[in-house]
């Protein structure tokens, strides 16, 4: 079973908000005292949260699916709906966020940072709220938009003043737990350590951490052994301890030829831009297992040879604490040396917010396809209005179209080229395509029609000249029948011209007109 994960993807689902509500208030003697529906409730957020308590992605790694609350629905009353509980999810120092396509979003240093990776919906708005001094009583409601829904990627890379670098078996973990109060696993098997180790050392009055990475072999660059699984922990670290295993007995290896091995795995390692390469950084080397009598002999024959590359060398045993005191202040210096240069660099710029322009598009028109062209528009705002819009609602609809010409989306697609008639879509989804008709104009102001509804949509198209013809010979056809109907009666003796004009007088119809008869004889030309 997993106990350290340093890499995870979250499934996330912020939560959506809630529907506006359509209500008009009654009360004795005021049957229509005025709109009183209230708004939706907004969505929950969730939020990342640098927290230096939090040591590992275990968590999320085994419930990686988190969700905020949704947005109430608003009510009569002008009641407002509530809004969705937001989630904090707490995550490691040194956590990078990433989204799904690999791009860096936030690299979270600082205890205490906090990134909303996913927004909720916006509640929305009742009639009460939209109703203005020319719509008094609108008879619909903006509904709420989704929350974001996706998936981002959590990177951690150990936040260690020191890392101790070397082959398995070297004995860093030894080393670590002999410097500090750390207790990692120590066992007489390569890869004993799985996952990074952090401690806390105290050299005179500096204090810093170490890192007790995973074992490094040959090829790790290229992703053997636990290869960037190692080498990702070792990137914000601003000194590296070589431990040397002076007491291997493994054919073909010394300290000499793992130094090697090992920094040619560091020089092919790419660090992020703007970072140091790992060996350009202070190192020093710790020559381990000097308890044992051979082991000690190598240490002092190739103590030397390491010295004229210009390493500061350290003869140390775990096991002993033979040379840990020189070592852990040696590793001081170098990290006081570290944070003086950073203290004089300058800071990190301050993150400036800035309102938008006022002269900002709002959105944008991009033309699509080819004899019968697309228009696509794209934008923040248009989106999020057609999300909001309830299709069913014809005053809705309206809203939407007035909301649509004050923003200039018309104008905009007079100057793209369209005509009457075109597709038009809204968003980056094919969901809901639209044909484009310039003559709904806003008129807010002159609308008349029932609440719920929208005289500019009827459909008050003129019948064509074969149209109006067709309905007519409809007509002429029924009349004639009806008359002849008549004509069976009389003659079957139902009923006489006396008694119908005894009925005509009265008022009874007889279910055709004069007129008819009068021109039932004349010749029609059909075509």
């Amino acid at each position: 079973m997993a106990t350290f994960v340093d890499q995870v993807t979250l499934h996330l689902r912020a939560g959506h908000g809630g529907n506006g509500c359509v209500s008009v208030r009654r009360e004795k003697f005021k049957p229509l005292a005025g709109p009183d529906g209230g708004n939706g409730g907004d969505g929950g957020d969730i939020t990342l949260v640098a927290d230096p308590q939090t040591t590992t992605l275990l968590g999320y790694h085994r419930g990686p699916h988190r969700h905020s609350g949704n947005g109430g629905p608003g009510m009569g009353d002008h009641r407002a709906g509530y809004a969705g509980e937001s989630l904090e999810l707490p995550v490691p120092l040194g956590t990078v966020v990433r989204s799904a396509d690999g791009t860096q979003l936030l690299d979270m240093t600082e205890p205490g940072q906090r990134f909303v990776v996913a927004e909720g919906g916006q509640g929305g708005l009742g009639n009460a709220a939209l109703s203005t001094t020319k719509r008094k009583a609108p008879g619909f409601a903006l509904l709420g938009t989704l929350g974001w829904e996706g998936d981002v990627v959590l990177e951690l890379k150990t936040v260690a003043d020191v890392a101790l670098v070397g082959y398995p078996s070297a004995g860093k973990s030894s080393l670590i737990a002999a410097l500090s109060a750390a207790k990692p696993k120590i066992a007489d098997y390569p890869f004993t350590t799985l996952h990074p180790n952090l401690g806390v050392v105290e050299a005179g009055q500096t204090r810093f951490t170490v890192a007790d990475v995973p074992g490094l072999i040959e090829g790790a660059s290229e992703g053997k052994g636990l290869g960037l699984e190692f080498l990702r922990h070792v990137e914000r670290c601003s000194a590296l301890l070589h431990v040397l295993d002076c007491g291997t007995l493994e054919p073909n290896r010394d300290p000499i030829s793992d130094l090697d091995v090992i920094l040619a795995e560091l020089g092919k390692y790419e660090v992020p831009e703007g970072q140091v390469p790992l060996l350009e950084r202070p190192q020093l080397i710790a020559l381990n297992k000097i308890d044992i009598p051979d082991a000690h002999e190598l240490a002092d024959f190739v103590r030397a040879d390491l010295e004229e590359r210009g390493y500061r060398v350290f003869e140390i045993s775990a096991v002993s604490r033979a040379g840990l005191r020189e070592l852990s202040f040696a590793l001081a210096e170098l990290v006081e040396a570290d944070r003086a240069s950073r203290a004089l660099d300058a800071a990190p710029p301050r993150v400036v917010l800035r309102p938008r322009a006022v002269n900002a598009a709002e959105f944008e028109i991009k033309v699509e396809g080819g004899t019968e062209p697309l228009y696509r528009v794209l934008g923040a705002k248009p989106e999020r209005w057609i999300q909001q819009t309830d299709f069913t609602n014809d005053e809705a609809v309206g809203y939407l179209a007035d909301r649509l010409a004050k923003l200039g989306v018309e104008d905009a697609l007079f100057k793209k080229g369209a005509t009457p008639g075109s597709a038009v879509v809204i968003g980056t989804d094919n969901d809901r395509i639209f044909d484009w008709e310039p003559t709904l104009t806003s008129a807010a102001e002159l609308i008349t029609s029932p609440r719920g509804t929208d005289s500019r949509l009827d459909d008050d198209r003129r019948a064509t000249r074969n149209e109006r013809r067709a309905a007519y010979f409809e007509r002429m056809d029924a009349k004639a029948e009806a008359r002849e109907e008549l004509r069976r009666e009389r003659d079957a003796g139902i009923w006489t011209e006396q008694y119908a004009a005894d009925h005509a007088e009265d008022g009874i119809d007889d279910g055709f007109d004069d007129d008819d008869l009068d021109t039932a004889d004349e010749p029609v030309e059909k075509s």
